[in-house]
């Protein structure tokens, strides 16, 4: 796979360009979008960039983060606060997304979705009023194991680090055994439409837009 050297802003850019002339797969009248990553990867930033992109072509917008959809933490910490298995498929709620974010967007659907649903810090949920995507609008939905799900994305993106960026970059070192995982059973390196290597954040390369 060859790549090419590339702004974060060009590359937001060229994702709004290719983006608006998509149609939904589904039949229906949104598009969705998937920028995969760990938080060490600049994955909300591309996503915010690409929001700001499609908004000045004239689309509406909603940017969403797995990360206002984690679990209670009786759930995530019930074997412990360092348990790289519970991390991988244990904290995010994608019964959640599918029932609050994905089911109102699809044909026939009301458009209404939750952005967030609940503030970790506090533990509990956040309140947040649901919001109407109108017809024609994209959700790009940001945050890690995004691939796993079978998410009725109409393109994806995954931010790739190397082993020892990863490390480096990470916040938390217990969690780096879940996106080894990741990689082994979705490779999302190869189901991604898009691979963007992000080992540099301020010089990122990509493989392209899909063919």
């Amino acid at each position: 796979m060859r790549f090419e050297a590339i702004t974060w802003e060009r590359m937001a850019g060229a994702l709004a360009a290719y983006v608006d002339g998509l149609r939904p797969g589904d039949g229906g009248p949104w598009l969705k979008v998937g920028i995969d990553g760990p938080p060490a990867a600049p994955g909300a930033d591309l996503a915010g960039r690409l929001g700001e992109a499609l908004r000045v072509r004239g689309r509406s917008v909603a940017v969403v983060a797995t990360e206002g959809f984690l679990r209670p933490a009786s759930l995530r910490f019930e074997y412990g606060k360092e348990d790289p298995d519970t991390y991988y498929s244990g904290w995010f709620d994608t019964g959640a997304l599918w029932r609050e974010v994905f089911a109102p967007l699809e044909p026939g659907g009301t458009g209404r979705i939750l952005p967030d649903l609940w503030d970790p810090a506090a533990d509990r949920a956040t309140r947040t009023p649901y919001t109407e995507l109108p017809p024609g609008g994209v959700l790009v939905l940001h945050g890690p194991f995004l691939l796993g799900h079978w998410f009725p994305f109409d393109l994806t993106a995954h931010l790739s680090l190397t082993p020892a960026a990863l490390a480096r970059r990470t916040e938390h070192p217990w969690t780096l055994p879940a996106f080894a995982r990741y990689d082994t059973e979705t490779t999302p390196a190869t189901t991604a439409d898009i691979l963007i290597r992000a080992d540099d954040s301020s010089h990122p390369a990509w493989s392209g837009l899909p063919g």
